[in-house]
Order: C-alpha cells, then sequence, then structure tokens
C-alpha cells in the first residue's frame, strides 16, 4: 500500500489521538503517522491494517529534538493536540499552564516556518475563548468577542493570535478550531463527565444503600460533543477547511451537568445523591455556553452524528 499522507500528532498519547487514529482506520486510510510526546501512549500502535505509526519521545519545549523531528518527517498534517488541557488545573497552577500551552505551540510554529515546510497545521483551541456570555447571545458564531475568564482560556487565545499572526505575516497554513467540552472512552477521569462515570460505576457496585457522588456547580450548562464526531471534523478541516480560519466544533445543544448525572444514573438504573465538593467549584466559571456549527458544516460537510445518550452509554461500558 502508498502511503498518501503523513500526519505529525503532538500530545499524542492522550485519548483524542487514539481516537483519530481508530477514524483514519476504520475510513481505511493509507497513512503514516509520528506521534510525540512527553509519555508512551497506553494504547497499541501496531494494532492496525491502514495506519503506519511510530512513536517518538519529544519535549516540544526543546527546538533542537522537534526540529530533527520534523526535518526527517516532512509531515503533510501536524495535527497540535499537545497541552496542559484542564482548566482546573490552571487555575491551580496558572504559570506552568499558560507558559506551556504557548510556548510549546510557539516553538512548533517557528521550526515548520525556519524549515520553510509547506504543511497544514491544525491549532486546536477550546469554547473557554469565549467566556462568559450573554444567554440571548447563544449559541456562538465564531465571530463573536472572546473574553477568556481563566488562565487556561488565556493560552488559548494567545495560541490562536499566534496562528493569526504566522498565517498573514507568513503564509503558514493554519486552520483554527474552537473545539467545545468533547467526552467519550479513555478520557482522564480529572475531566467532568468521566470523573461523573467513574463515580457511578463505582456506587452501582458498591453495596451501600446510600449513592452518593461529589460535584461542583451541576446547574452549569455546557455543549458535550462526542470525541468520534471531533477527530472527524479535524480530519475534515484538514482536507477542506479554510486557511486562516477558525471553527466551532460542537453539537449545538446545551445541557447541565445535573442533567448528565441522571442520565447517566439512569442508564445504570440507579438514584444519587449529589454533594458540592467547594474545591471543585471553579472561580468564575461560565454559565452557559451553547456553539453554533454552521460553518464547519457548509464548509467541510462535517455532521455530529452521535448523541449525548449514546455518549454517556458508551463511557460507562467503558468504565464498567
Amino acid at each position: 500500500m502508498i502511503i498518501s499522507d503523513r500526519f505529525l500528532v503532538t500530545g499524542f498519547s492522550g485519548f483524542v489521538s487514539k481516537h483519530f487514529l481508530d477514524f483514519l482506520e476504520s475510513e481505511k486510510k493509507v497513512v503514516h503517522i509520528v506521534g510525540i510526546d512527553l509519555f508512551p501512549p497506553s494504547f497499541n500502535i501496531k494494532n492496525f491494517n491502514y495506519v503506519k505509526c511510530d512513536f517518538l519521545k519529544v519535549d516540544l519545549l526543546n527546538k533542537t529534538e522537534l526540529e530533527k523531528v520534523i526535518s526527517e518527517f516532512k509531515p503533510n498534517y501536524v495535527l497540535h493536540l499537545a497541552s496542559f488541557s484542564s482548566v482546573a488545573l490552571s487555575w491551580k497552577k496558572p504559570v506552568e499552564s499558560f507558559t506551556n500551552n504557548t510556548n510549546i505551540f510557539l516553538n512548533l510554529i517557528e521550526t515548520i516556518h525556519s524549515l520553510n515546510l509547506k504543511c497544514r497545521i491544525l491549532s486546536v483551541g477550546s469554547s473557554e475563548e469565549y467566556g462568559n456570555v450573554n444567554e440571548s447571545e447563544l449559541p456562538l458564531k465564531e465571530t463573536h468577542a472572546l473574553k477568556p475568564n481563566s488562565p487556561y482560556a488565556v493560552a488559548r487565545v494567545s495560541q490562536e493570535m499566534l496562528s493569526k499572526v504566522y498565517a498573514d505575516s507568513y503564509g503558514l497554513d493554519i486552520v483554527m478550531t474552537r473545539s467545545f467540552n468533547h467526552i467519550g472512552a479513555y478520557q482522564k477521569d480529572i475531566f467532568v463527565v468521566s470523573s461523573f462515570a467513574k463515580q457511578l460505576t463505582h456506587l452501582k457496585n458498591n453495596a451501600s444503600e446510600i449513592k452518593e457522588i461529589s460535584t461542583g456547580d451541576t446547574s452549569v450548562i455546557r455543549d458535550f460533543v462526542d470525541v468520534r464526531d471531533v477527530v472527524k471534523a479535524y480530519y475534515l478541516l484538514f482536507k477542506k477547511g479554510k486557511a486562516g480560519e477558525v471553527y466551532n466544533i460542537c453539537s449545538g445543544r446545551g445541557i447541565s451537568l445535573n442533567d448528565v448525572i441522571q442520565i447517566m444514573a439512569s442508564i445504570l438504573d440507579m438514584s444519587v445523591i449529589q454533594t458540592i465538593d467547594n474545591q471543585l467549584v471553579r472561580p468564575n466559571d461560565i454559565r452557559k455556553i451553547i456553539g453554533s456549527n454552521e460553518k464547519i458544516k457548509l464548509d467541510t460537510g462535517w455532521n455530529n452524528a452521535i448523541s449525548i445518550e449514546q455518549s454517556l452509554n458508551d463511557i460507562l461500558e467503558y468504565y464498567k
């Protein structure tokens, strides 16, 4: 088989990367992936028929290491997933979160620029960039003003601004996303839905009559999108997205964290009591956020096919 495309994937050992590989394999894409991360992946990278996959331990802050990998591999596409992606962590370690997320991206695009490499870069951002908005402004379009209200969100806005500077000044082929909360199997339990799923499956198997779960503020409303739909969007943006443009990746539907818990409890056929842990309540948390996915649908033909109910059921099956 002849390799058609070469993808460099940063943050390779995370759960999004695994689903991206699974998508390429399911679509029978004959591609070569080089994944880079500080830690080796927990999943098997040789278990594919169509995807050729290699892993390299690389620190994105080490420009010499990064330049060697990119100059030798010469990717057609770069999927930049690497980041400290927890908003909660960014409040606990704001300096590390901001400097890491900004500098690893700057190192990446500066390396590609200095090598004069012609490739498409997908700069993955976040819905957190929008900050708190009025309900009358929902669903949010890409033209909406950005008002980041956490160290993590500020770093994501900085990444997006750097993308635009390098696209406008040097002609780098960069497509940007504002990816809304994506969920799915293999996601770490430091993230809210995985945390709920882990707690609930444990309670289901516990003989105790009182089923109690620790939460933050569950009245907040989020736009959740299945990670399998997200990676499909990433692939379509590589192929059909417009250079220099920003795309929301979202479901267009809002749901409260309380409703997420109730749906999972219903799937497990159990009742639960919620106890608020003040350490899980974020300062200045976004109250309600729902995105518009009109632009990505129009430009790429993408569609979010997996319902929130199906996503939650599959996450519970993973934790079982």
